[in-house]
C-alpha cells in the first residue's frame, strides 16, 4: 500500500477550519479505496506565528517540507501583519523556492451554483486558467529610491525570462492538445511594449509546435469583458502571474463564488512538493463561527488526486461536491443555506460513501 506524507499548513483565519473538511474527506476514500493512506504532519505557521516569533515559518521551513509528497494549505492573512509579508514570507516563498511556476485555477460552474450573469450555464462557463507563477509581475523585483523625500520612486520590474515564459505556454499547450480544447491567450502587449510584446511573440512560436491546437489570443482588459459577455469563448486559458490572479477572481465569481474556487501550484518536474489550496484567504471576519464555506478547500483535495495520479478519485470528488450543491440541503451562508463548515463536509463523506461503487 502507497503511503502518501502531506504537509499540512492550516494557517489563518478560516485556514484551519476549511482544511479539517478537506482532511475528513482525504481519510474517508482512504477509508474506502485500499491502494493507498495518508500520513498528515502540521506545521503551525501564518500570522499567528509570526506574532510570537517574527517569522512567518521556521528558517528551515523549506528543508522541513521538501520531501513531502503534497502541501496543503488553507490561508495565509490576518490583521495586524501587513499582507506583503504574510503572502511573501510563507505562500510566495514556497512557490519560488519549490519552482511551483504552474498554477492550475479551474473556473467552472456546478449545477446549482449561483451565477450573476442571466444566461450563465455549466456549458458556457467551464474554462482552466494556467497562470505562470514564479516571475512576471510578481517576481519580487524593483527597488525604492529617495523614501521620503519629494523626489520619492518605486520601481516594480516584470521580470519575464524565456524559460518561464515558453514552459508554462508549453504546458497549457500541452493540456488543450490532450483535451482537445482550445487555447487562449492573455496578455497586454499594445501597452507594456517589452513584456507582452515577448509573451505574444513566445506563444506565436511554441504554437507552431501545435498546429491541432486552436489558439486566440486577447488583451486582457478584452479578455475580462468577454469573460461577462460570452464566457463560452474560454476553454483553457493562459496569462501572466498578475493577470491570473486577477482574472481567476473574476472567474469565481462567475462560478458561485471565492467559496468554490480552488487552485494547484505545481512543480511538473517533481522535484519538489507541489501545494494545494482554497483561494478565498483567511476571511477574519467570519473566522471561528463555523460558517465557513469549505468546498473550495475540498475541491483542491480533488486536485491532489489528479496530481497524485488518480484522476477518477479527482472527478468523483467534484462529481460529490456538485451533488451536495445541487441538491442545495447542505450549504453554509454564502450559497444561501444555515449548515455549518463541518456539516457540509460531512455531507460530503456521506455522499461518497453512500456512492462508494460509482464514486471510488
Amino acid at each position: 500500500m502507497k503511503i502518501y506524507k502531506i504537509a499540512v499548513i492550516a494557517g489563518d483565519g478560516i485556514g484551519p477550519e476549511v482544511v479539517d473538511e478537506g482532511i475528513k474527506v482525504m481519510k474517508k476514500v482512504a477509508e474506502l479505496d485500499d491502494r493507498f493512506q495518508f500520513e498528515f504532519t502540521y506545521f503551525p505557521w501564518g500570522c499567528e506565528y509570526y506574532s510570537k516569533y517574527n517569522k512567518m515559518m521556521d528558517e528551515d521551513g523549506l528543508e522541513k517540507l521538501k520531501n513531502f509528497d503534497a502541501i496543503y494549505l488553507g490561508a495565509v492573512g490576518f490583521p495586524g501583519v501587513p499582507d506583503h509579508i504574510s503572502l511573501w514570507d510563507l505562500l510566495l516563498r514556497i512557490r519560488k523556492e519549490f519552482d511551483q511556476y504552474v498554477n492550475i485555477r479551474p473556473i467552472k460552474l456546478l449545477n446549482g451554483a449561483p451565477c450573476p450573469l442571466v444566461d450563465g450555464s455549466r456549458d458556457t462557463i467551464d474554462m482552466l486558467f494556467i497562470r505562470e507563477n514564479s516571475e512576471g509581475e510578481y517576481a519580487g523585483a524593483g527597488d525604492w529610491l529617495f523614501k521620503g523625500k519629494p523626489e520619492e520612486v518605486v520601481l516594480q520590474t516584470g521580470v519575464f525570462s524565456r524559460k518561464g515564459t515558453e514552459r508554462i505556454i508549453r504546458y497549457a499547450f500541452e493540456i488543450a492538445s490532450k483535451e482537445e480544447k482550445t487555447l487562449t491567450s492573455i496578455s497586454k502587449g499594445n501597452a507594456l511594449n517589452y513584456s507582452m510584446v515577448f509573451w505574444d511573440e513566445v506563444f506565436n512560436e511554441v504554437k507552431e509546435e501545435y498546429p491541432d491546437v486552436k489558439t486566440y489570443s486577447y488583451l486582457v482588459d478584452a479578455a475580462a469583458m468577454l469573460m461577462v459577455k460570452d464566457p463560452g469563448r474560454f476553454e483553457v486559458v493562459v496569462t501572466s502571474n498578475l493577470f491570473g490572479d486577477i482574472l481567476t477572481d473574476l472567474g469565481a465569481a462567475l462560478a458561485g463564488g471565492m467559496g468554490l474556487a480552488a487552485g494547484a501550484n505545481i512543480n511538473p518536474e517533481r522535484s519538489y512538493p507541489s501545494m494545494f489550496e482554497p483561494i478565498h484567504g483567511s476571511a477574519p471576519d467570519i473566522a471561528g463561527k463555523g460558517i465557513a464555506n469549505p468546498l473550495a478547500a475540498i475541491w483542491s483535495v480533488s486536485q491532489i488526486f489528479d496530481f497524485l495520479g488518480y484522476e477518477e478519485i479527482g472527478e468523483r470528488i467534484l462529481k460529490a461536491i456538485e451533488f451536495l450543491v445541487e441538491e442545495s440541503a447542505v450549504l453554509t451562508p454564502d450559497l444561501g443555506g444555515i449548515a455549518s463548515t463541518a456539516e457540509v463536509g460531512d455531507r460530503v463523506v456521506e455522499i461518497l460513501n453512500q456512492n462508494v461503487q460509482q464514486v471510488i
